[in-house]
Order: C-alpha cells, then structure tokens, then sequence
C-alpha cells in the first residue's frame, strides 16, 4: 500500500479542484502517483493520473559533445517559466553529480532521472564492465540526493535482446538507456541487473518515496516499428514489475512510445491501461510522423493531444531541436508551450472543469476585444502579446488589423445596440 501524508493529499486536491477522496482512492489502486522524494524540498507538487490534468516534462541535460552547466540550468528555469511540471536531467557528459545537485537545489517541480546514463558517464571504468553491484549503487547515491523519480529500464531482458538481434527492425533500440543495457547484457552473457536485482530497486525507491518510471528500452524508433512485438512484450514484462512494485509500496508510471501513428495511438493506451493495471502513462509524445525535422514540437503535440484524450496521463514534451540537435533554452520554450496546448485540448477533450473555464474566459475577453484579459488566458502570454505589438489598427484599439473596422464582433455589437437587442 503506497503511503503518502494527508497533508500531501490535501494540497493536491486543493490545486486539482478534486474531493480528497479522489486523490487517495487513485493512489490506493496505482492509478495516480506523487512524485516527491522525501529529502527534496519542492514548491510545485505534481499529481499525475486518472482524473488528474495532464502533466508535461522537459528534458534537459549535459552532452557530452556540446553543452554547459550554466546552460542546462537556464534551460531547467526556461521550462519551469513556461510552465513544465516536471523536469528531467538526462545528462551524459561530465559533472553530472554536481549538476543534478544544482538542480535540485533550484528546481521547484519534482525532478527525474536516468540512473544508467550517470554510470555509463560519470565514471572513468568501462560501462561493460560495471558489475551488478554499481548499478544498484548508483540508484541509492541519487536517491540520497533527493530525485523524485527514476527512469529505470528494467523491461529490457537478455532474450529480448537476442530477440531483437535475430529479427532487426528498420531501426532497432532507439532508447539510449536500453542500448547501453542491451551492450552491457550480451558482452557479460548475463541478465538486465534491473530486472534480476528489481527487489533492491524496489527498496531504494520505498525508502526514499521515489516513484519509479519503469522505462521502454525497446519502443518503437519509427512509425514502422510501431506496436510490434518486442514492443509489446517489454509492455507485458513492465505490466509484472508494476504489480510486484506496487504491491510493495512503491509507486510506478508506465512509459510509452515513441513514434505512433494516429491510428494505433488509442490502442497503445488501451494495452498499457489494461496490462499495466492502470498505472499512469508517461508518453513520448507520440511522434506520429517522421517526415519532420525542425517540426518535432508540432509532430509530439498533435501525438500527445491524441494519446492524452484517449487516457495518457504525462506527456514528455518534444522540442523542434529533436533528431537534429541539444536543445537550446529557446527550443526548450517551444517544446513546453506545445506540450501544453496538447495536455491543455485533451484536458477539454476529457472534460476538466479549470480547462473548459480557460477557454470560457478567453473567448469572454475576445467577444470584449479585451487584450489584457486575453494575454492573461493564454498558455503563454508573451508571444500573443509580442505579436499584438507589432501591429497598430488605424480602426481603433479594440480591433486588430486582420478585419479592422469590418471586426464580426464590433459589427454585431453595435448592431444589437442599434436595433436594441441585448
């Protein structure tokens, strides 16, 4: 039974506009998680699951190639800025420690990591080499520091990788933590140590009240790989270690694809709900195209708007740099703001009351001509503002310059003055 204070509960329903009971029946039956690591002090609490609005991620993290300490952490207040409810450090080059103790002294939303990157990294021994014993060191070590939430790829086993050795796809493991798992499995000859250690995962994370995000080392790369078998079974393989984690205490999120197409994105959804027994479900966008570089953004949005309607529950944003590039802080920003149009149309979609009042004041404020008001709505306010400022209508304030004096809603208002109708 996953433990978690009433105080906790209670601010949680406050900011979702739920009864309590809500929130405590969700985390009684797994169907909602509250990632916050007792040693981190965070001002933003995030619930995620059934009945809950959707939350969005942003990645951001040290490259080894090109990036900097000073960058990522503009990056991490760039995202929280723009409204991301979580935020995940994937860093791969040095001074990954140091980082993600900057981080978490900074960061007000709860903060996610990958272990194995940190191992694969962060030391100078050879990845392949590493021993069992590091990689459950390496969970306790950030679990010490206060993470909220682990993504820990304990799906991916040694048969599935000789299974997916044999029968290739058009692109095979596009998961960078699975990769690094897969190599270091088939150079020892010897099973996924967050498979066959996962009863000393499930201790670190009840010790610590981390929420583990049991991550999908073999998701589909491409929209041709989409929902295919090894997908599929690596589902089935997450399904048990939810069960045995939950029944532990422990609270687990699912994550999900990768590139979908539209019309499997409702199915995915469905297979994780029903095989992972409700848990939340932490999607990749979807991307539902590959034809668009430079465009992730869009591409990630129009996926999560789908997956989210149909019960995803946390969507990790895309930004336009993705396949491409690191991001830069400016496409942290975009990536964010589209993530949350997605969450915000399948909050309506889902029938949210706080989503369906946004919209409700924005389009009073727009009937007004009401700019301030509208700036106010809006899910970011500085673009709508910057693009305002460019242009001055000559017809008056209270038009813009794309209908100016022939506005619909200026000429029906003073048609119902004219002709008295109110």
């Amino acid at each position: 039974m996953v433990k978690v204070s009433g105080e906790l509960t209670k601010k949680v329903a406050s900011i979702e506009r739920v009864e309590e009971s809500v929130v405590r029946k969700g985390l009684a039956d797994g169907t909602i998680v509250i990632p916050k690591n007792k040693k981190h002090r965070i001002s933003r609490i995030s619930a995620i699951g059934r009945g809950m609005a959707v939350k969005i991620n942003a990645n951001i993290g040290l490259s080894s190639d090109s990036s900097n300490m000073t960058l990522e952490l503009k990056k991490m207040e760039t995202a929280v800025a723009a409204g991301a409810d979580a935020v995940m450090d994937l860093s791969t080059g040095l001074n990954i420690k140091k980082l993600r103790k900057k981080i978490l002294a900074e960061c007000p939303v709860p903060l996610g990591t990958v272990p194995v990157y940190e191992l694969a990294c962060g030391k100078k021994l050879n990845f392949n080499k590493m021993n069992e014993d590091d990689f459950i060191d390496v969970l306790n070590g950030q679990a010490e520091d206060g993470v909220d939430f682990f993504t820990i790829h304990s799906g991916i086993t040694i048969d599935a990788v000789r299974y997916a050795m044999k029968h290739p796809r058009l692109i095979n493991i596009v998961s960078r933590g699975g990769a690094l798992l897969a190599s270091w499995m088939m150079k020892n000859k010897r099973e996924n140590p967050y498979y066959s250690r996962f009863d000393d995962v499930i201790k670190i994370a009840k010790k610590y009240d981390i929420t583990l995000s049991l991550g999908d080392s073999l998701r589909p790369g491409t929209i041709h790989d989409a929902t295919d078998r090894l997908q599929v079974q690596e589902l089935l393989t997450l399904g048990e270690l939810q069960s045995r984690a939950f029944s532990n205490g422990v609270q687990v999120i699912i994550e999900g694809p990768g590139h979908v197409p539209l019309n499997q994105i409702e199915m995915n959804v469905k297979l994780e709900k029903s095989i992972c027994h409700g848990a939340p479900f932490y999607v990749l966008g979807p991307l539902v195209t590959d034809s668009a570089p430079g465009y992730d953004h869009i591409v990630g949005a129009i996926g999560g708007a789908v997956a989210a309607w149909h019960g995803a529950d946390f969507l990790c944003y895309v930004t336009p740099a993705e396949h491409l590039k690191l991001p830069d802080a400016e496409d942290v920003r975009r990536g964010v703001i589209a993530s949350k149009i997605a969450a915000h149309a399948a909050d309506i979609a889902r029938g949210l009351k706080s989503a369906l009042e946004r919209d409700y004041l924005i389009s009073k404020a727009r009937l007004a001509r009401n700019w301030e008001k509208q700036f106010k709505y809006s899910l970011d306010a500085s673009l709508p503002r910057a693009v305002r400022a460019k242009a001055h209508p000559r017809s008056g304030k209270d038009v813009c310059t794309m209908c100016a004096e022939f506005c619909s809603m200026k000429l029906v208002e003073e048609m119902q003055k004219n002709f008295g109708v109110s």
